[in-house]
C-alpha cells in the first residue's frame, strides 16, 4: 500500500503551486488561459479531490472521524478539535490500515510515527517536525521519521521556499537508505517542480514508474511534460494512465489538451467528448470543448459548449471570460460586455475581464465607461518581481488611443491622419507590444464633456438606400472570411471591410473618371496609399485593440534596424494551425532553393544534399538554416527583391522552430513602393481607358494589374496588423470599379497574404486568385449605392453603422 507520500494536501497543493509558477508563459492569446487554469482542472483542493475521486487516489490523512456520517447532526469535527484520545485513536486507525510508510516492528514507535503523520494531515507542520525530530534523537536513522519530516518541510516550502532545501535533504537521506520506494521519488518530484527543476522532477517520476508503474504516476509525469510543452510525450503518459485506469476524466481532459496545443483540433474535440462520457457534469471539459470549437471557427458549437458549462455553474468565471472574448471577436460586443460584467461581479480584480470590458465599450463608442475600466486595469500594478500581465502592458496604449479617438469623434476622417498624429515612439512601442516606457511622452487630452458618447443606431433609422448599402457590405465582407482553423467569423470586421470595399470601388471609379478625392485635409488625385488607407481606416475602427499602422511611418531609428513581421509556424511541439495548409509548400520551396544553390555552386555535392533533404527537418541537432524567398520585379525585368525569410532550427530532443518573417527596412520598403507606384500608375491609365472602352481585353489587363499590385503589397507586409484583409478588400473594390464582381469565396485553407508570398510571380498569384474569385459582370445597381465616404464621414458615424444590428433585415446570401 502506498503510504503517506500521496497525502491529499501534499500532492494537490504542490501541483497547484507548480502550475501557478510555471504556466505564466506566453502562447496564442486564447491558449494562455488554458495553461493558467490547469490547476483548476486537477486535484487542487480537498473538495475537488473528493469530487474527482475516480481520478485521485484517496489520502491516508483522513481528517474526519471515520465513524461520522456526512450530513449528520452534530456535524463531523476535525480530529484536532477533539481531545488527545481521539488523536491516538486516529493514529491507531492509521496503523491498522497499514498506511504508515516504512513501519517498524515496534508498535509504540509506529504509533508515534502515526501521530506525526496525523499532524501533517491537519496542517500542523511545525508540530509534526518537532514530533519527528524527537523520534530521530533516539534513532537517527528511523526512515519513516526522516520521511515524515521531509514531507512536513516540503509542505512548509509552499509558503517559505527556504524549507525546500531541508525537505530535499531529508528525502535524499530516505532514498539513500531505501532506494526502491517509488513514493519517495514522487514526493521529491513534488518538491523539485515548484522550484522550476522540472527535468530533475521528471527524472524522479520516471524512476518511480520504473519501480512501480501506476495510473497516478503516469498522470503526474504527463502533467509535468505538458507544462514543459512536450505534448507528444505528455499525451503518451496520459494514454498510459488511462490504460491502467480507465475512469479518469481529468487524465482524458489533459490528453485532449495535448492535441489542442499541437493544432490537432478535431482529435482534441473527440477527446474532450470522451472526458464528458466519463463525467457528464465536467465543467472544464465543456469549457475546453468550447475553446476548441472557437479555434476551429465553429461559433455555434462553441457557444453551445460554453452554455453547457455555465448551466452547470452559472458563476464559472473562466467560461464567462472565454465566452465573452469569443463574442467580442465574433463582433457581438454588447453580448460580450454582459459576460465581462458578470465575470467582474464574481471577481472584481480579474484583469482580463476588466480589460476586455473597457475595450468593448470603446469599440462601441462608449468612451466614458471604456476608459474607466481601462484605468482600473492600470491601477492594478504588478507586485515587485511579478511579471506584468499582457492586459496591463496593453492597457496604457489602448487608453491613449481611446482618448485620441474620442477627441476626433466628430472630425471628418478625411481631415486628419492617425499615422501622422500619433507620436512615433508611441506607435513603435505599441506595435511591438513593449512596456509603456516612452520618454517625454505627452498624453492625449482627457475626455471632453461636450463630446458625447456614440448612441445606439436603429437599422430602421437609415434610409432604404443606406440600408441596402449596409446589407451589401455585410455580404461582401463575408466573402473575405477565411475557411481555416484559427479564424473565427467576425460580423463587425465583415461589415467594416465590406464598406471599405464599396468605398474603394467608388473612389477608384472617381479617380478613373478624372475626379479628385479628399485626403488628409487636401483635395487631390488619389495615390496608391490613399486607396489602401480607405481599408486601413475601417480595419482600425472595427477593432481598436490592434494597432493597424504603416510601418514606414515609424521612427527612422526603428526602421533602420528593421521592423520584423514574425510568424512562428512551429515552436517546439506547438503548431500554428492557421498556416498548416502551407507547411508542405514552404518546405518544398526550401528544398528547391537549397538544391538550386548547390547545383550552381557545388555540383559534386548535389546528390548528398538531395539525400539529406529527404530526411526530416526536425533532426536532433541545434544546427539550423535560413532561406530567403525572392520576388521578381515587373518594372525592372531580371531584378529580384527580398521576400520573406524562412528559419528552421532543431534541438537535441527533436523539437523544431519553424518560422517565417518579413523585415521592413527602409531600403526594402523603397524597392517595393517603387514597384507598387509603377503598377498603380499603369493601373490608373488603363482604368481611365477602361471607362471609355467595352473591350474584354482591357478589363482583363486591369484585373491583372490590380492583383499584381496586391501581390507586392502582401510581400512587403507594410502594416503592423491586418495587411491581408486590407489587401483583399482593395482587390475586391478595385475589381468592382473595373466592372467585375467577386462571387466566389476564398478556398478552405487558403490565406491571401501567404498565397501571394508563396507563389513565384505576380502572374501565378493572379491566376490562382482568379480561379477562386469566380468573377462576374458587376450589376448596374452598385453604381446607384450612396457614397460610403459621404454617408459615414466621421469616426462617430463609422462606429454607429458598425454597432447597428441588421440580422433581421438583410437577406441572407449563400
Amino acid at each position: 500500500m502506498a503510504p503517506a507520500s500521496r497525502a491529499v494536501v501534499v500532492a494537490a497543493l504542490s501541483l497547484l503551486y507548480l502550475c501557478r509558477a510555471i504556466l505564466s508563459t506566453e502562447y496564442f492569446s486564447t491558449l494562455t488561459l488554458f495553461n493558467n487554469e490547469l490547476h483548476k482542472q486537477g486535484c487542487s483542493s480537498l473538495s475537488e479531490w473528493e469530487e474527482y475521486a475516480a481520478d485521485c487516489e484517496s489520502s491516508i490523512l483522513q481528517l474526519e472521524d471515520p465513524d461520522c456520517e456526512e450530513g449528520s447532526n452534530p456535524p463531523c469535527e476535525s480530529v484536532f478539535s477533539l481531545n488527545a484520545e481521539k488523536i491516538l485513536n486516529q493514529a491507531k486507525l492509521f496503523i491498522e490500515q497499514k498506511k504508515i510508510p516504512f513501519p517498524v516492528d515496534n508498535l509504540n514507535t509506529n504509533e508515534e510515527l502515526a501521530i506525526g503523520y496525523v499532524l501533517i494531515g491537519n496542517g500542523l507542520y511545525d508540530e509534526a517536525i518537532k514530533h519527528f525530530s524527537l523520534l530521530l534523537q533516539s534513532d537517527p536513522e528511523l526512515v519513516s521519521a526522516i520521511y515524515g519530516r521531509g514531507i512536513a518541510y516540503g509542505k512548509k516550502s509552499l509558503q517559505d521556499i527556504k524549507n525546500a532545501d531541508l525537505a530535499l535533504y531529508e528525502l535524499n537521506r530516505v532514498i539513500t537508505l531505501e532506494p526502491n520506494w517509488p513514493e519517495v521519488y514522487e514526493q521529491r518530484a513534488e518538491i523539485l517542480s515548484p522550484l522550476g527543476r522540472i527535468s530533475e522532477a521528471l527524472g524522479d517520476l520516471t524512476k518511480a514508474i520504473q519501480l512501480q508503474p501506476s495510473a497516478r504516476l503516469f498522470r503526474h509525469r504527463g502533467t509535468l511534460l505538458f507544462i514543459s510543452e512536450d505534448y507528444v510525450a505528455a499525451m503518451e503518459d496520459f494514454q498510459q494512465s488511462l490504460e491502467l485506469k480507465k475512469n479518469q476524466p481529468i487524465a482524458m481532459l489533459y490528453k485532449g489538451l495535448t492535441f489542442f496545443h499541437r493544432g490537432m483540433l478535431k482529435e482534441a474535440i473527440e477527446t474532450f467528448k470522451e472526458a464528458l462520457k466519463l463525467k457528464s457534469d465536467f465543467i472544464d471539459a465543456y469549457k475546453s470543448l468550447g475553446q476548441a470549437y472557437r479555434e476551429l471557427g465553429d461559433f455555434e458549437s462553441a457557444m453551445e459548449s460554453f452554455q453547457k458549462a455555465l448551466m452547470l455553474n452559472q458563476n464559472h468565471i473562466q467560461s464567462l471570460q472565454l465566452r465573452g472574448m469569443m463574442l467580442y471577436h465574433h463582433g457581438s460586443l454588447q453580448e460580450a460586455i454582459g459576460n465581462f460584467k458578470r465575470c467582474l461581479q464574481l471577481e472584481p480584480y480579474n484583469e482580463v475581464c476588466q480589460y476586455m470590458k473597457g475595450l468593448s465599450h470603446v469599440a462601441m463608442g462608449q468612451f466614458y465607461e471604456g476608459i474607466k475600466a481601462q484605468t482600473k486595469v492600470m491601477l492594478n500594478d504588478p507586485l515587485l518581481g511579478q511579471k506584468a500581465s499582457s492586459e496591463y502592458l496593453k492597457v496604457k496604449y489602448l487608453r491613449e488611443y481611446s482618448r485620441y479617438l474620442h477627441s476626433h469623434l466628430d472630425i471628418p476622417v478625411a481631415e486628419y491622419n492617425v499615422d501622422q498624429d500619433l507620436p512615433g515612439n508611441f506607435k513603435n512601442h505599441w506595435a511591438k507590444n513593449l512596456p509603456f516606457l516612452i520618454e517625454d511622452y505627452e498624453e492625449q487630452p482627457g475626455l471632453q464633456p461636450h463630446i458625447k458618447d456614440v448612441l445606439p443606431q436603429n437599422f430602421d433609422s437609415y434610409s432604404s438606400d443606406v440600408q441596402k448599402l449596409i446589407c451589401t457590405a455585410d455580404h461582401l465582407g463575408a466573402l473575405m472570411q477565411y475557411d481555416t482553423p484559427g479564424f473565427l467569423p467576425n460580423r463587425r470586421i465583415h461589415r467594416a471591410m465590406g464598406l471599405a470595399t464599396l468605398e474603394v470601388m467608388q473612389a477608384m471609379h472617381r479617380t478613373w473618371s478624372n475626379s479628385k478625392v479628399r485626403v488628409n485635409g487636401k483635395t487631390r488625385q488619389m495615390q496608391w496609399r490613399d486607396m489602401f488607407d480607405i481599408a486601413v481606416k475601417w480595419r482600425r475602427i472595427a477593432d481598436p485593440d490592434q494597432p493597424v499602422l504603416w510601418l514606414d511611418q515609424m521612427p527612422a531609428r526603428s526602421l533602420s534596424r528593421g521592423f520584423n513581421n514574425h510568424i512562428n509556424l512551429i515552436r517546439g511541439q506547438i503548431i500554428n494551425i492557421r498556416y498548416l495548409a502551407y507547411f508542405d509548400n514552404i518546405l518544398d520551396f526550401i528544398k528547391d532553393r537549397i538544391l538550386v544553390y548547390h547545383g550552381a555552386y557545388n555540383p559534386r555535392g548535389l546528390l548528398d544534399v538531395r539525400q539529406a533533404l529527404e530526411k526530416q527537418f526536425n533532426s536532433k541537432t541545434r544546427d539550423g538554416f535560413t532561406v530567403n524567398s525572392k520576388v521578381p520585379s515587373i518594372k525592372d525585368t531580371g531584378k529580384e527583391y527580398d521576400g520573406f525569410t524562412i528559419t528552421i532550427t532543431g534541438d537535441r530532443v527533436g523539437n523544431m522552430l519553424f518560422s517565417v518573417e518579413t523585415q521592413t527596412t527602409e531600403e526594402r520598403t523603397q524597392q517595393y513602393q517603387s514597384e507598387i507606384e509603377s503598377i498603380y500608375k499603369d493601373l490608373t491609365a488603363k482604368g481611365k481607358a477602361l471607362m471609355l472602352s467595352t473591350e474584354l481585353g482591357d478589363a482583363d489587363a486591369v484585373c491583372n494589374l490590380i492583383l499584381s499590385l496586391v501581390y507586392y503589397f502582401c510581400n512587403l507586409m507594410p502594416l503592423s496588423r491586418g495587411s491581408s484583409v486590407v489587401a483583399y478588400s482593395v482587390v475586391m473594390g478595385a475589381l468592382m470599379a473595373s466592372g467585375k464582381e467577386v462571387i466566389g469565396r476564398i478556398p478552405k485553407g487558403k490565406l491571401v497574404d501567404f498565397e501571394a508570398m508563396t507563389t513565384s510571380s505576380p502572374d501565378s498569384f493572379s491566376k490562382t486568385a482568379k480561379n477562386w474569385m469566380n468573377l462576374k459582370s458587376l450589376p448596374s445597381w452598385y453604381q446607384s449605392l450612396p457614397s460610403v465616404a459621404e454617408t459615414f464621414p466621421s469616426t462617430r458615424t463609422m462606429i454607429e453603422v458598425l454597432n447597428t444590428d441588421s440580422s433581421s433585415h438583410c437577406p441572407k446570401k449563400s
